[in-house]
């Protein structure tokens, strides 16, 4: 196995390791993070607001922001620490890596053997439905372990 090999399985355990931890987490719907941990707290807008030096309106404006997706890393991370918190922020895949990679070659394997298969069509040598799901498994197979840089262009 190569360096970049290795490297590349360092990362994806890395975000394995995160999908394990933290894959069942989701923000609040109804409120977010941000007010739900205030009011665990007990802790009022306007106290919040006086901590980070700002007005409470602000302190909403942050709230309503996370819910709209508008927030920025540095208002979560200002308000968390004025609740005497600690923001985590992580984009976690919704199944392992590996199979993300492999859903993803699988496809490209798909589009492959269909231009291949137009041409053969018209040679009048197609493949049978278990020689064409053998032929994407194979190829799948070669292109996760090749890693290509085209693996995630949609060409």
């Amino acid at each position: 196995m190569g360096i970049e090999a290795v490297v590349l399985k360092q990362y994806q355990n890395k975000v394995n390791q995160a999908l394990k931890q933290f894959g069942n987490y989701a923000m609040p719907s109804s409120e977010g993070w941000l007010k739900t941990v205030r009011k665990a707290l007990g802790m009022s807008g306007s106290q919040l607001a006086k901590r980070l030096g700002v007005t409470k309106g602000r302190v909403s404006q942050a709230e309503s922001a996370e819910l709209s997706g508008g927030a920025t890393l540095k208002s979560m991370h200002s308000m968390a620490q004025a609740m005497d918190c600690r923001f985590v922020y992580a984009v976690i895949p919704e199944k392992e890596i590996e199979n993300v990679i492999k859903n993803r070659a699988v496809l490209k394997a798909k589009e492959q053997i269909k231009a291949a298969s137009t041409q053969m069509a018209l040679e009048v040598q197609t493949l049978n439905d278990d020689q064409l799901s053998y032929e994407v498994d194979r190829l799948a197979s070669e292109i996760i372990k090749k890693m290509p840089s085209d693996l995630w262009s949609d060409e």
